[in-house]
């Protein structure tokens, strides 16, 4: 579609969403199906949890909705939106009564539990009977060979790093190796004004060992499974703890890491107190509006020294899924459809701050700040990897392997006798 017909379609929404309405969560209620009205005129509405419409620019979410219903008259999409968390808890809950949304948002550490309850349903099979041509699909999360998870928008962590810092301790480039990083993180601790890495490994919220620990094995084309099953001893994952273990003896990570959650690493970054980290482009524009004054880059995870390969570059996204209890599941995946067709992926991840999950999808970034196009590069010269995704209780792995990390950097044991005990706990889950 040109650029005026989208703007001509833009123009038509807004006039719609005169109405629009902010989704309350109360996915306590059964799958949206409809009064007798409906039955009677067959029309139906669907219900869609998910968590994206309040990180989203007000009204915004709803235009593209309502997009999706002008080209699908008989179809009303109810949103049901709140903050991650609660989405996460009143999914959980509705999966175990039975009564989920038609359609849901859904995070890839979810999507193996909720297969595995039978509660969310086979894509494969709805794609098969919609006719549905997936080839523009950048990933889809599986079970057992069957597709459960779309992502929909991908959100990179690349490496953030402190400009000023990094300058006042003598380093005129962001670091793109292991030995690079190491050097700059002793010469900013050794400033005196700040650490130089900031490790988050709250086992309260141990996405911290996906996206600052298991991302350096990524970023050198390394992986923590074999065959699809837990390889945590392999010298891959051994190199990345033996690397990070060295990096701890030496001081140069912030202070409270077994205590730190992804927003205080944040906050220690925004704030001046730690020179470089891992993070979520989505947190570009909450940095900036926090601290104006802070000048900052991103860049690729630094590789192994030698290592020449593509780099994989850890990822977040929002994935959507259907309900198996859904009584319109033909409706639901056509929302699926519209969701992850070329020009509204387009947009959506423009509107995210993300990047699409369609592979002819192109985010608008003109007026963006331009670490996004810098972060597109990254994007593009390497390959979205997060091998949690669709693993069986992914938090909980996370949690296992940050358990005996934290014991290992305490002193309580040693290398080999934190992977193999990490290694008997994972292949227990599988």
């Amino acid at each position: 579609m040109s650029n005026d017909a989208l703007g001509r379609r833009r123009a038509a929404r807004l006039a719609a969403t005169a109405l629009a309405t902010v989704g309350v969560l109360a996915v306590a209620g059964c799958s949206a199906s409809g009064g007798e009205g409906e039955a009677d005129s067959g029309d139906v509405t669907i219900e869609f949890a998910q968590w994206w419409e309040p990180e989203l620019p007000d009204g915004a979410f709803r235009e593209l909705i309502d997009g999706f219903e002008e080209e699908n008259p008989g179809i009303t999409v109810e949103l049901v939106s709140g903050p991650y968390a609660s989405t996460k808890e009143q999914l959980f809950a509705g999966a175990a009564s039975g009564t989920m949304p038609d359609v849901v948002g859904l995070d890839g550490a979810w999507v193996n539990d909720f297969a595995s309850q039978g509660v969310i349903a086979d894509l494969t099979a709805l794609m098969a009977e919609a006719d549905y041509d997936d080839s523009e699909l950048a990933s889809q999360i599986q079970v057992d060979g069957a597709t459960y998870m779309i992502p929909v928008v991908n959100f990179v962590y690349p490496l953030f790093t402190n400009d000023a810092l990094l300058a006042d301790a003598g380093v005129d480039a962001p670091p793109s190796t292991r030995s690079e990083f190491e050097d700059a993180a002793k010469a900013i601790t050794a400033g005196g004004a700040a650490a130089g890495w900031a490790l988050p490994l709250s086992l309260e919220t141990p996405n911290g060992v996906q996206n600052d620990v298991m991302s350096w094995a990524w970023a050198s084309g390394g992986t923590m499974l074999a065959d699809g099953q837990p390889d945590v001893t392999n010298d891959d994952v051994r190199s990345v703890v033996e690397y990070i273990q060295g990096l701890w003896d030496e001081g140069v990570i912030a202070a409270g890491s077994f205590t730190m959650k992804e927003q205080d690493k944040v906050e220690e970054f925004t704030n001046g107190r730690v020179g470089m980290m891992i993070d979520s482009l989505s947190h570009i524009n909450l940095i900036r509006e926090t601290n104006p004054d802070l000048q900052f880059s991103i860049s690729a995870i630094p590789a192994e020294d030698g290592f020449d390969g593509e780099r994989g570059i850890p990822y977040a996204s929002w994935g959507i899924g259907v309900a198996e209890n859904s009584e319109h599941k033909d409706a639901a995946f056509k929302l699926v459809e519209y969701l992850m067709s070329t020009e509204v992926n387009s947009e959506l991840s423009t509107i995210a701050n993300a990047f699409p999950g369609n592979v002819d999808s192109t985010p608008d970034l003109e007026g963006k700040d331009e670490l996004f196009t810098t972060a597109f590069e990254i994007y593009q010269a390497g390959y979205p990897a997060n091998e949690f995704t669709g693993l069986p209780v992914a938090e909980e792995l996370m949690r296992q392997f940050g358990e005996q990390f934290q014991a290992l950097l305490d002193g309580q044991q040693d290398v080999d006798q934190m992977l193999e005990a990490v290694q008997t706990s994972w292949s227990a889950e599988f």
